[in-house]
């Protein structure tokens, strides 16, 4: 059977988990690490980097390199806070024909979960490499305040990837999984997890290997990446201040230069006091280069993210209130996502909850940890273990007046089922239509759109009197099917919810086929690249062999191995991969015979 990986698909790195025997296990990638940059670049060979190589190389390709596209999931070009992430990032974001923000690399546009699914390539392939099989099978989580079209634009980004997404988890909720497996008794536990682009904070109840989420609140646009934007915006200031009439914004180079040194400085300043900026040559002036050199204090980080870190104290409120408990009554606090590692953070952390958070946990693994062992709970390698999670927004539909009607209330445990009767508000109506939606407002307009379907065929009849039942159904992914039927003549309509945003059935089917292909020609690029590091090494062992041993090889048989030698030196130069292994072939055969040769001429000497 397929082993089952757990994915934490995160803004700024991904990790991927896997059970071995009782116990999860964190996959190091083909560089030794064990998480991995969500980053994805496009090479003007047309190769697609993932990770560490992408990267790395991000400083002179900025514009074809794109990171923290989580925070572009589910989301349309036109919401403020795309807006707002378009003014920091060096590759464009641009609208796609039903409005979702889309990223565009060399003229062409890429969804998000497509880029995504590069991602959740890469870690496939680390965990496949590791277990030495097949891996198809896959848990992955998402942000607990992630909403339908942002969960379906996930499980949209597993499916490209070659994956079948068994569960999506709440982050939160895998990562008390992952705490609470091995502790015994019971507890209350508060998360905390600020991530690269998100937070959430989820309270949930521990006994007897029932893990039940009470509450969840957080917000989706805010995370480390604001902390280094933050950074940016001061040296961007900086930067104008010391040279009048400059402004390095419309310099896509410039802001890469800017965004990696203001992460470094922020990482810095978790363990030290103070770190310089130091960036050479970061712009040219008309009488010479010019550059950026800053002296930041972690005093003067603080008072610029003291807004940010103010922003987690209300969603952490509410869903104690939400939970009925007060910060007194949680046992245990969880620190998630590397920017907890701020010392500011935690300090906040223990103010609000009147205790210092545990540190028994890994911040950056424990997620893909928790979404492993729930992967054992599917297949039954994890006994005893049930999850009990919940929904973040209130679902309902649109009635008279433009008002909002709750179906199912913020913080239900799913999978769950609601159901409300309605009727018609015209004589003779003789449709209704469903207009499905998310949030916590209490008209229709001020919140999110999901789905519109119609029920057809009512019998002519005063309003009032037709009775329509409408359902709703939540799966453990927290994704949501809608029927209505008319009671009088039994007629339903069902659908399940796929958000007015996001990718069409054409459109993944077409993504599915693209990563096939994609996949394949990567086996291909790396087939060349071994086939290359083999020939290299060849060509020079034959080479320094016909210069040691020019004694013992006929005229003849030199010029026919040095032709070969040519041949496959040119042959590497290509990206033929047939070509390639042919001529690689050949040397390997003359090679052998010159080895033949050489050992026997040895042999006839030692015997002399």
């Amino acid at each position: 059977m397929s082993r089952v990986v757990g994915i934490d698909l995160g803004t700024t790195n991904s990790c991927v988990a896997v059970m071995d025997g009782d116990t999860a296990v964190v996959i190091a990638n083909s560089e030794g690490a064990r998480t991995t940059p969500s980053v994805v670049a496009f090479a003007p060979t047309g190769e697609r980097l993932v990770g560490h190589p992408a990267r790395r190389q991000a400083m002179t390709n900025a514009e074809n390199t794109v990171y923290a596209v989580k925070r572009l999931m589910g989301r349309k070009f036109d919401d403020a806070e795309v807006q707002r992430h378009i003014l920091t990032t060096p590759y464009e974001i641009t609208p796609s024909d039903n409005g979702d923000a889309y990223v565009r690399i060399r003229g062409r546009d890429y969804s998000p979960p497509e880029i995504s699914a590069a991602v959740l390539g890469k870690m496939k392939q680390t965990a496949e490499e590791w277990l030495g099989s097949t891996v198809s099978d896959a848990v992955i989580t998402v942000p607990a305040y992630f909403d339908e079209a942002q969960r379906q634009a996930t499980k949209d980004a597993g499916r490209i990837a070659g994956l079948n997404v068994l569960r999506i988890v709440n982050e939160p909720t895998a990562a008390a999984l992952a705490y609470g497996v091995e502790t015994q008794g019971a507890a209350r536990v508060a998360v905390y997890d600020l991530g690269g682009g998100t937070f959430d904070i989820s309270i949930l109840e521990m006994a007897d290997g029932v893990f039940r989420v009470r509450s969840t609140a957080g917000d989706t646009f805010l995370g480390g990446e604001d902390f280094d934007s933050a950074i940016v915006e001061q040296l961007l200031a900086t930067f104008a201040a010391e040279n009048p009439g400059r402004d390095l914004r419309g310099d896509r180079l410039a802001l890469q230069r800017l965004k990696e040194a203001s992460e470094r400085a922020k990482i810095e300043l978790s363990s030290s006091f103070s770190t310089e900026i130091n960036l050479p040559f970061i712009a040219a002036g008309p009488s010479g280069p010019l550059h950026l050199r800053v002296e930041l204090t972690r005093r003067e980080l603080e008072s610029m993210v003291e807004p940010m870190l103010q922003r987690t104290v209300p969603p952490c409120q509410r869903a104690l209130s939400d939970a009925g408990l007060t910060s007194a009554d949680i046992d245990v606090v969880i620190l998630v996502g590397g920017q907890t590692r701020m010392p500011r953070i935690q300090q906040l952390v223990a103010e609000l909850f009147g205790r210092e958070p545990s540190r028994r946990v890994n911040p950056d693994e424990v997620v893909a940890v928790g979404a492993a062992i729930q992967g054992g709970v599917l297949t039954g390698e994890v006994q005893e273990v049930l999850l009990l999670d919940v929904t973040p927004l209130s679902l309902g539909v649109e009635t008279a007046g433009g008002v909002f009607t709750r179906l199912i209330h913020r913080n239900s445990a799913v999978p769950t089922r609601a159901t409300e009767v309605f009727s018609t508000t015209i004589d003779n109506q003789p449709f209704v239509n469903i207009h499905v939606l998310q949030g916590e407002r209490e008209m229709s307009i001020d919140n999110k759109s999901l789905a519109h379907f119609e029920l057809t065929g009512i019998p002519p009849a005063p309003r009032g009197v037709p009775k329509i039942e409408v359902a709703f159904d939540i799966d453990a992914d927290g994704l949501l099917r809608v029927s209505a039927r008319d009671l009088g003549t039994g007629r339903a309509h069902s659908v399940m919810v796929s958000p007015t945003s996001g990718l069409s059935h054409a459109e993944l089917d077409r993504l599915l086929s693209e990563s096939a292909e994609m996949a394949e020609l990567d086996v291909v690029r790396r087939r060349i690249a071994d086939a290359r590091v083999k020939g290299e090494g060849l060509i020079h062992t034959t080479e320094r062999a016909l210069g040691e041993f020019v004694h013992v090889v006929g005229e003849r048989e030199r010029e026919l191995l040095l032709a070969e030698i040519s041949d496959c030196r040119a042959a590497l130069d290509t990206d033929d991969l047939l070509l390639v292994e042919e001529a690689l072939a050949r040397l390997e055969v003359s090679a052998q015979q010159l080895g033949e040769v050489i050992y026997a001429t040895s042999s006839d000497d030692g015997d002399a």
